[in-house]
């Protein structure tokens, strides 16, 4: 297992859509503990990238939740002075960071834009599924080439971006608990990294 010398910082980042849940409660507090017991932080952030279904009392209602079970965070939305060095701490608030790195990605071939519309995307899934496949992208959109794309976007049809990943061969990594992971390339789907509203999906 590699380590590194950065500090540890762990964080919880809950959805303001509805009312606290213990589950929240729950990873928090192993988040916390588990920063504290290495001398490093722990950092809230608030996962408001459902716009339709995020509000203002759900989060206060979080907050409230998770400091009354005696959670506390170095950094987050509700601190002073903007809540911390990397504010803002609120999904809905770092648009422009994301798209700036998401453009980079365009740039090197790392992502590309979807163009797919939910009635195309339904229509896939089913097509999967009547087949006996688990349903997946298909990688429609990841082979054409940046002039066509932006045309498209000249042309004003809403777009995804989409993470591109290899069609065959293994992914690896090391993961601090189970040691060297492989998954092979082609369980890896291509995931939405920005919506058409321009946020982030996680």
């Amino acid at each position: 297992m590699t380590t590194t010398n950065r500090p540890i910082r762990t964080r919880i980042a809950p959805s303001p859509t509805g009312f606290p849940h213990v589950g929240t409660a729950y990873i928090a507090l192993f988040n916390m503990a588990f920063a504290k017991a290495n001398g490093g932080e722990f950092i809230l952030r608030i996962e408001d990238t459902d716009q339709t279904r995020s509000t203002e009392q759900s989060e206060k209602m979080i907050l409230d939740a998770l400091r009354w079970v005696g959670l506390d965070w170095a950094e987050g939305p509700d601190l002073p002075n903007g809540g911390g060095k990397h504010a803002p701490y609120r999904q809905s608030e770092r648009g422009e960071i994301y798209r700036q790195y998401a453009e980079e990605l365009l740039d090197k071939g790392h992502a590309f834009r979807c163009f797919c519309t939910p009635e195309e995307l339904d229509a896939m899934r089913a097509e999967q599924m009547a087949n006996g496949k688990n349903p997946r992208y298909d990688g429609r959109y990841a082979n054409l080439s940046r002039e066509e794309s932006d045309k498209l976007v000249a042309e004003g049809k809403p777009y995804v971006i989409r993470m591109k990943v290899p069609t065959e061969g293994v992914c690896k990594f090391n993961d601090m608990l189970r040691g060297e992971v492989e998954i092979p390339w082609e369980q890896v789907d291509m995931q939405v990294l920005l919506k058409t509203d321009g946020l982030p999906t996680y």
